[in-house]
């Protein structure tokens, strides 16, 4: 009996000190958009009105070369959750585990909502309403509940600290008629972009189909801004954004055809903002290169909760901050298209290595494919009617290795990787990529197994469904098994 009420006194205990220690714990809140680019206000856009999150970056601290490790969602989020390259977790092969396969977690490794729960913190994902469950997206077996409380941070204990998770529609909402009507009927009709104001990117060619769809993602930044900006008041109105440190990032570049699911700068480099005027009250802007796997270590180091020591994310703030001399990023299998590209940034220079380069850039991808730009782009390049920049994208093979000085070619247009006067440059990129493979265990250097890939393909072409659009899953299933051709070809 005594042994009984000296464990209910330890436990009470306990419990009285995690609550005088979470009440001064700051609450951690992600705002995380998908398909968005360096887009907004304060990284020079002129023709978006951003102030929400323009406030944030003239607030906060700034990151102006933050890189995500994965250039599509699912990868991203992935590797976002674990703060581990998804290379290394097993989970680069955007949309996997969703079939009757599985890919577990490496033992020892675990999400950061699970981090944040063990050390008594309240954890939420939602959509931008705060009403509905947020998007996840994780490339591994998991229970949704093992990481999150709900969706309402709001219903936490008296005095527990939060852990909220924001998922925004951002540059995707110009991809559903519905979404992108509703945006623009709840922005400010002075604010929203006209096609004629659009300047594109020198490797786009200037067609009126390419022109509206970039105005439209510029008005879903606008919109993201909008939502941002409601999310940021309800925080203050119920109390929740004093003690509140806010990290506004995006998953990756826009979806087109340079951008995501690629490893230039449009599909890699994101905006990154951490904010909090009561522990960063002194706003700055820092050049120095991230990850954007450094999110989790950071908030969990921020919230004063141990890193495991295998965690590859890096905190930061603080005496334990360790600035990376270089950032990797890492494109695999997207939906049905089997690819493997890594890049690596160091300093001026972007280095990327092709895996596959016996195959197009723009390889069969039903995803890709529907986007209103594709057609665009293949009959133009057919007609002959697109420049040397604007055809990069279109080589049916392409070279094993790029290199660019982003110094003096930000838009990644001159490869130097067969200049003689930067083979000590290309020698150099290609042993630390090497090392990095290895000393990260990079598992895109083993080809996925086909029954992994088979498990997947089955989930993914049942949802395109022969009976709801017979030409989408009729196409799908051309290029699942050009995908194996290819593969038994060597190719």
């Amino acid at each position: 009996m005594k042994r009984i009420i000296h464990a209910c006194t330890v436990v009470l205990c306990a419990l009285l000190t995690w609550n005088v220690v979470a009440e001064e714990r700051p609450n951690i809140v992600w705002i995380v958009v998908d398909d968005m680019s360096c887009h907004f206000g304060y990284q020079g856009e002129p023709l978006v009105t951003t102030p929400r999150v323009d406030k944030l970056a003239k607030e906060g601290v700034v990151f102006s070369q933050a890189y995500a490790t994965a250039p599509v969602c699912s990868t991203f989020r992935s590797a976002m959750i674990t703060s581990m390259y998804q290379t290394t977790i097993g989970a680069h092969h955007h949309r996997s585990s969703r079939g009757a396969l599985k890919n577990p977690l490496p033992e020892g490794v675990k999400t950061i909502p699970e981090m944040f729960k063990e050390a008594g913190y309240y954890t939420t994902i939602t959509d931008a309403t705060g009403t509905k469950k947020g998007k996840e997206d994780y490339n591994f077996d998991y229970q949704s509940a093992d990481l999150y409380d709900g969706i309402d941070w709001k219903k936490r204990a008296t005095g527990q600290p939060f852990f909220a998770q924001y998922q925004l529609r951002g540059g995707k909402i110009r991809n559903v008629e519905t979404w992108l009507a509703g945006a623009r009927a709840d922005t400010d009709p002075s604010i929203q972009v006209s096609v004629d104001e659009v300047t594109l990117p020198p490797y786009y060619p200037d067609h009126p189909v390419i022109r509206d769809d970039w105005a439209a993602y510029l008005d879903s930044v606008n919109y993201t801004d909008i939502e941002v900006g409601r999310i940021l008041d309800e925080l203050e109105e119920k109390g929740g954004l004093e003690n509140t440190i806010v990290f506004f990032l995006t998953d990756h570049g826009i979806s087109h055809a340079r951008g995501k699911q690629f490893l230039y700068e449009e599909g890699l480099k994101i905006p990154f903002v951490v904010w909090s005027p009561r522990h960063f009250p002194e706003a700055k802007v820092r050049d120095e290169l991230i990850a954007h796997i450094d999110l989790g270590a950071t908030s969990l180091e921020l919230a004063g909760i141990p890193l495991p020591e295998t965690m590859q994310g890096r905190p930061l703030f603080g005496a334990n901050a360790k600035p990376r001399d270089y950032v990797v990023s890492a494109r695999d299998r997207c939906d049905e298209t089997v690819d493997r590209i890594r890049s690596l940034r160091q300093g001026n220079f972007k280095y990327i290595r092709n895996y596959y380069p016996q195959r197009p850039y723009l390889q069969p991808c039903r995803y890709k494919d529907a986007k209103p730009f594709m057609p665009v782009l293949r009959e133009l390049h057919a007609a002959g009617k697109l420049n040397e920049a604007q055809s990069l994208q279109m080589a049916e093979i392409r070279p094993e290795e790029e290199l660019y000085d982003l110094s003096k070619d930000p838009w990644e247009i001159h490869n130097l990787a067969a200049d003689p006067g930067y083979l000590p440059t290309l020698s150099d990129f290609r042993a630390l990529l090497g090392r990095w493979v290895m000393d990260s265990d990079d598992k895109g250097r083993f080809p996925e197994p086909e029954a992994m890939f088979d498990s997947d393909m089955a989930v993914y072409a049942n949802k395109g469904s022969k009976k709801k659009n017979p030409d989408y899953f009729e196409g799908l299933l051309r290029n699942i098994e050009l995908m194996k051709k290819w593969r038994g070809e060597g190719k």
